[in-house]
């Protein structure tokens, strides 16, 4: 197998931390950019300079840019970009402040399509790459009191949709990868909350925050952290890169009966959508 090199936000811990060291252990070379880059001290320790750190705050666009061109200009051809900077913000809508909304789409969605914008020209001109976006089973479901994370990461949904074909012809492949509810810090009593308001306090924003705080049963995360990454790493290794890798049974059922209902509803508007069409207008039938 040949060894790749590969860049990687947010790996001070999470995904980003289990790629990092899977990769690692396998003999590839990685560029970690985190925050906070002490917390890859003990990696850096043991693999010297098959690891390259960088600080980085993926909200700082001038300072993503000059990241990735001294990445790639310092470590030559960078195989795979892992898109991985994240966090869940959590509350109704009116209970998050300005901050909290501006940073969550600043870090989630911005910061990806930044990134995106920063390594396309390296991975065009070495002749093709791999990008590897971490989105969210979230990306094609939504629960109450999670709509400025669903927004995210449909939004990125989007944007990849789009901006994948605008790249194929240059051998840039796209991954995105939809886990569900896995055993990370996501959503634990650090998690990011809104500023509670009564009038949410008996429904999902109310319920959801009592879970987080572990005042009510948690939810069930059947996913395993190192089990998505190593699914992650071995997408890499096909010929061929899948538009999507739905990881976890959770995220699976989710997606899949969500799909099905959202096409049963489209089909049932059939007839009124035809309706209507200007009058000379003929579609194929």
């Amino acid at each position: 197998m040949t060894t790749k090199t590969w860049f990687i936000t947010g790996t001070s811990s999470g995904f980003g931390r289990e790629l990092a060291e899977q990769l690692l252990a396998r003999g590839d070379r990685v560029a970690a950019t985190a925050r906070n880059t002490a917390a890859l001290a003990d990696l850096a320790a043991e693999y010297g300079d098959r690891l390259w750190r960088a600080a980085l705050d993926v909200t700082d666009t001038a300072a993503l840019r000059t990241v990735v061109d001294r990445a790639f200009a310092e470590l030559g051809k960078i195989d795979v970009v892992v898109s991985n900077a994240g966090y869940g913000l959590f509350g109704a809508a009116e209970e998050l402040s300005d901050e909290q909304i501006d940073r969550q789409i600043a870090t989630n969605l911005t910061g990806s399509i930044q990134l995106a914008r920063a390594v396309i020209p390296h991975l065009r001109a070495q002749g093709g790459g791999r990008i590897v976006q971490i989105a969210s089973v979230g990306g094609q479901v939504a629960f109450p009191a999670m709509s400025l994370y669903h927004a995210t990461k449909w939004g990125i949904e989007g944007f990849w949709e789009s901006a994948a074909g605008d790249i194929a012809p240059f051998d840039i492949d796209v991954t995105l990868v939809e886990p569900g509810v896995a055993r990370t810090a996501f959503g634990g009593p650090s998690a990011d909350m809104g500023t509670p308001m009564p009038e949410y306090a008996e429904g999902w924003p109310g319920q959801l925050r009592r879970t987080l705080a572990g005042e009510l049963p948690p939810l069930p995360a059947p996913g395993d952290p190192a089990k998505i990454a190593a699914a992650i790493i071995a997408s890499t290794d096909l010929e061929r890169a899948p538009k999507r890798l739905t990881l976890g049974s959770d995220a699976y059922e989710l997606a899949t009966t969500a799909l099905r209902d959202r096409l049963t509803a489209l089909e049932a508007q059939r007839d009124l959508a035809y309706s209507t069409d200007a009058d000379d207008f003929v579609a194929e039938q």
